[in-house]
């Protein structure tokens, strides 16, 4: 009697899921926790970027602060060597600014701003279907427990290596900026 349960402890054991602490495997932080399309279709998990800053944007071809690919490439050059992500999120959010096709958008930001950094396939991040990545993120940066729509086109969001939100930036606000530059070298420079 005492093999026979042995063994059934053991057969059940092997039914149990295996937690991630007993794989070894990191806990992925819940602004990474999402699997998306890239342009070209193909799935990708963003957990991959666990232990990375990230700077999400959400982009447009159309828009007034569309220059700013220029400056997110400029970023993405000058830092992915130290870890930094910025991961474009192309949106029809804000006047219709991002009409294309996701063939038309990488296109565009190849030809146009030779854009290297990840791009999703196009999205909704406001509203009432924005997707749950941009929940999370607003979610995240509320102020007094009211949780703010993404305003424009080119809003950004900095997530550090520990996977936490750690700043929110409005479209206003340019790649170089000064307050950009030193919330990215701090996210850069923390372990």
């Amino acid at each position: 009697m005492g093999k026979l349960v042995s063994a059934l402890s053991v057969a059940f054991a092997l039914c149990l899921p295996v937690s991630a602490a007993e794989k070894g495997a990191k806990k992925v932080a819940p602004a990474l926790n999402f699997k998306m399309k890239s342009l070209d279709g193909k799935e990708v998990d963003l957990a991959r970027y666990q232990g990375k800053p990230v700077l999400i944007v959400n982009v447009a071809s159309q828009c007034g602060y569309t220059p700013q690919y220029e400056g997110l490439q400029k970023l993405y050059s000058k830092y992915e060597k130290d870890g930094l992500v910025v991961l474009g999120v192309p949106a029809n959010d804000f006047g219709k600014q991002e009409p294309g096709t996701e063939e038309e958008i990488q296109k565009f930001c190849s030809s146009k701003y030779s854009v290297t950094f990840p791009m999703t396939s196009k999205v909704v991040v406001k509203g009432k279907d924005k997707v749950e990545l941009y929940k999370i993120l607003t979610a995240a940066t509320a102020k007094d427990g009211k949780v703010e729509e993404v305003g424009w086109n080119f809003e950004k969001f900095l997530i550090g290596r520990d996977g936490k939100v750690a700043g929110r930036f409005k479209s206003a606000v340019a790649p170089d900026s000064e307050d950009l530059t030193k919330a990215i070298k701090t996210a850069l420079e923390a372990k």
